[in-house]
């Protein structure tokens, strides 16, 4: 088969990968890829992954026989729809699904109707009502979340009144994040344990995959800047077969009936952001696709041929799929450029990788790299994903911590605390 994945990130670079392994796969082409993603699949990085015409184009191509549309900018916009009307078979939502990312308000409204337990909220469509509602109610933490699409990045918690006030304005007057602060959700804050659970679905089967750990702050500690994820574990500790069944029975089913019954059936990987209170786990969020870099830790411990799964969810028939996992531990630690999440410099040249782009004893998933002269480049914030597996949590850490210290660039940063508050629940 040919398989053509959409997307240029760490994520598709753990899909490319994953890919790879399987008989099915002939040859892999990525739109547009990166360094690292150049040496497994051919890249056609003259193409933006939000480009539906351009996509479609490289399709027809190449004969694409699957296209896997991963991130969530292309999804929202309708490129499977565009896919599947012109005869390719698709991993991924179509548009009407989607939404349950695309907008907040949306997914809000959903879990409110389907009694599917989420924060208390209210949703707002100027600021002056938001600024006087956060006033009035003076509870804090406040969560203020931009409707629509903003990297991974659209969600402020406020310590307190001024804080709140300065969210609403940054993104509903100032538009830090464009058109999708039009609206903003305010939402009550929960405490407790974040896991993130992403599921395979074809609107019918839901099939939970490996639960992980996000840890999104820039610095130890939980401290800095919110990131896109600075590293990632699998599976999650706290997350255990008690809770994964409450999950089951009270968030995942309810979820996929819910877009069933809205005429919006879900296809693809739905991602639940969960939070486990004192009254039970809570939805913080959905994500129509693969989380990054949840992703980087849970599909190295997939013992099921990827491209078999995402066949049978076009064909709705994922019931008919055995779905077998390792039983490991994964860690991924970030390694990102200084001064991210906000400016930094590119072009940097990375050093201890071999002509892969990989170290030995570890899965180095390429972030923003590009290879040019036989040499792997910085290209972005988020730079290499260190992905290590073993069989205990400490294992998989240590062991990407030590790949981590065999690679170099300038101004390299990242962090020293990923899985320890994992560890701290683990008897592992």
């Amino acid at each position: 088969m040919n398989i053509l994945v959409v997307g240029g990130g760490g994520r598709e670079h753990a899909l490319v990968m994953k890919i790879h392994e399987s008989k099915k796969a002939d040859k892999i082409y990525c739109v547009p890829g990166n360094g690292g993603i150049s040496r497994y699949a051919e890249c056609i990085s003259d193409v933006k992954a939000t480009d539906i015409d351009g996509v479609l184009a490289v399709a027809k191509k190449v004969s694409a026989d699957l296209v896997v549309v991963a991130p969530d900018d292309p999804l929202v916009l309708g490129m499977v729809d565009v896919l599947n009307k012109e005869g390719f078979a698709t991993f991924g939502p179509n548009k009407a699904a989607a939404i349950i990312e695309g907008s907040k308000v949306f997914s809000k409204d959903l879990m409110k109707k389907y009694n599917i337990p989420t924060a208390a909220y209210e949703v707002f469509t100027n600021a002056e009502d938001a600024i006087k509602y956060l006033k009035e109610r003076n509870q804090y933490p406040a969560v203020v979340k931009a409707d629509g699409l903003a990297l991974g990045k659209g969600v402020i918690i406020a310590q307190n009144f001024e804080e709140a006030e300065d969210a609403v304005k940054s993104i509903m007057e100032d538009k830090i994040f464009g058109a999708s602060g039009s609206q903003i959700v305010v939402e009550e804050f929960l405490t407790g344990f974040e896991v993130s659970v992403l599921c395979f679905t074809d609107g019918k089967t839901i099939r939970p995959m490996v639960s992980s750990m996000d840890h999104k702050r820039a610095l130890d500690n939980d401290e800095g800047l919110n990131t896109g994820g600075m590293g990632t574990i699998a599976p999650n500790p706290y997350y255990t077969e008690e809770i994964a069944k409450e999950c089951m029975e009270k968030i995942f089913i309810p979820t996929v009936e819910a877009m069933n019954k809205e005429n919006r059936t879900f296809k693809g990987c739905l991602y639940f952001g969960l939070m486990l209170t004192p009254n039970g786990a809570k939805v913080i969020e959905y994500n129509c696709r693969f989380g990054d870099p949840e992703t980087q830790v849970v599909l190295p411990l997939l013992d099921t041929d990827i491209v078999d799964i995402m066949l049978a969810i076009y064909n709705d028939k994922l019931d008919e799929v055995e779905m077998k996992w390792k039983n490991q531990s994964a860690a991924c630690v970030v390694m990102a450029s200084g001064g991210y999440p906000k400016q930094y410099e590119t072009g940097l040249e990375i050093n201890g990788l071999d002509d892969k782009g990989q170290v030995e004893g570890a899965f180095v998933y390429h972030a923003g790299t590009k290879y040019e002269n036989e040499k792997f480049l910085t290209a972005g914030g988020r730079v290499l994903n260190v992905t290590a597996t073993g069989n205990t949590l400490k294992e998989a850490l240590d062991q990407s911590y030590s790949c981590v210290k065999k690679i170099n660039f300038k101004n390299h940063h990242y962090r020293n605390d990923i899985g320890a508050k994992a560890l701290m629940a683990s008897d592992k």
